[in-house]
């Protein structure tokens, strides 16, 4: 059940918060309610949070250098070659 709420906004906040909600083709009820939901959402709730820290022996730059470390040690598999094979001949000549 859905109860209402008044919110006082300056002019600035008021103005942000409908050129963020227009944008992503939202009413403005809709942006405070997913506004409100990602703040009150436990840490746990977000799996990509939850997986965080899980690989031992980083370097502690890693996200930071992401790219870097990712071309350091990335090997491009040369792709497979594929043999044609040819179609065995007519018996018959023509």
């Amino acid at each position: 059940m859905s109860r209402p709420l008044q919110v006082y906004l300056d002019e600035a906040d008021l103005e942000r918060l409908e050129a963020w909600a227009r944008g992503r083709g939202w009413t403005k009820s809709q942006a405070i309610r997913a506004a409100v939901r990602a703040l009150t959402r436990p840490p746990q709730a977000d799996p990509l949070l939850a997986a965080s820290g899980m690989i031992d022996g980083l370097p502690r730059d890693c996200s930071e250098q992401f790219d870097r470390y990712l071309t350091e040690t990335f090997v491009a598999e040369t792709p497979a070659t594929y043999r044609r094979r040819r179609r065995p001949r007519s018996p018959v000549r023509r």
